[in-house]
């Protein structure tokens, strides 16, 4: 069993959801639309205004260059395509931040391109590259034991571990496709339960009802879930009397609060 007593939420902000700022009174952490799914620069201004009045460490939430399908269907790319369309959303919200006068954090791919890169190595790799031609320094944010955080740690970049609190997971540790019934968790006291034996126990019961072992470094709450607001208010309170605090990660730039 594992013991924590701090783990960083985050959220997937800057995608028109309404409910940001809200949203970063709660998170330790924000990943930012940089206009390949959602975002340009006024919102990419905005989310990383409200996410320093917050004390939110941020990262760029970069995608399949595809607005229409709010990056969540797979596009077939030439390698040169998907790496200068990264690079070129990374350094957007770069830009965005230095203007702001705020650190950057890590990169954390977004919808289909995230998915893919948890089995594609090719495809993490890829990723990975794109991210250190912006700045080597970045971490880079994928889901928990799978192809892009090992793909980042062996390239010598910090890997973060992330797992979703209003997912459900299949017996590999990928995430079931939204396509799928059960793919979202939509009831609070679940969503709770799942993200509570995350923290305490590095376990999560999957779709089929078997469990498997994670490591999560980051939980990770969706910013256009209609029910974000309330889950993460309630989650922060439930693991606030478990004794677990919500902070950034180490050596973000952000100075740890208690939330």
């Amino acid at each position: 069993m594992q013991t924590k007593t701090r783990i960083d939420l985050n959220a997937d902000l800057g995608e028109g959801c309404g409910q940001d700022e809200a949203i970063l009174a709660y998170v330790s952490s924000a990943s930012i639309a940089c206009g390949g799914h959602a975002g340009d620069e006024r919102s990419m201004h905005l989310a990383v205004r409200l996410a320093l009045k917050h004390g939110v460490s941020i990262g760029a939430h970069p995608s399949f260059p595809d607005r229409k399908h709010f990056g969540r269907h797979k596009m077939r790319l030439e390698d040169d395509q998907l790496f200068d369309t990264l690079v070129a959303q990374i350094t957007a919200l770069q830009r965005v931040c230095r203007a702001e006068g705020a650190p950057m954090f890590h990169v954390k791919p977004h919808g289909a391109l995230y998915n893919q890169a948890t089995q594609d190595t090719h495809l993490a790799r890829l990723i990975v590259a794109a991210i250190q031609a912006v700045d080597p320094g970045l971490a880079v944010m994928g889901l928990a034991g799978t192809e892009l955080p090992r793909m980042a740690a062996a390239a010598g970049l910090r890997a973060i571990h992330e797992a979703f609190v209003d997912r459900a997971y299949l017996p590999d540790g990928t995430l079931v496709p939204r396509a799928m019934p059960g793919a979202l968790i939509i009831e609070e006291s679940k969503a709770l339960h799942q993200a509570l034996r995350l923290v305490k126990q590095g376990k999560v019961t999957c779709l089929d009802g078997r469990e498997i072992h994670l490591h999560a470094d980051s939980l990770c709450v969706h910013g256009d879930n209609p029910q974000a607001l309330a889950l993460v208010q309630a989650l922060v309170l439930l693991l606030a009397d478990q004794g677990i605090a919500i902070g950034p990660m180490p050596k973000s730039g952000v100075k740890p609060r208690v939330k």
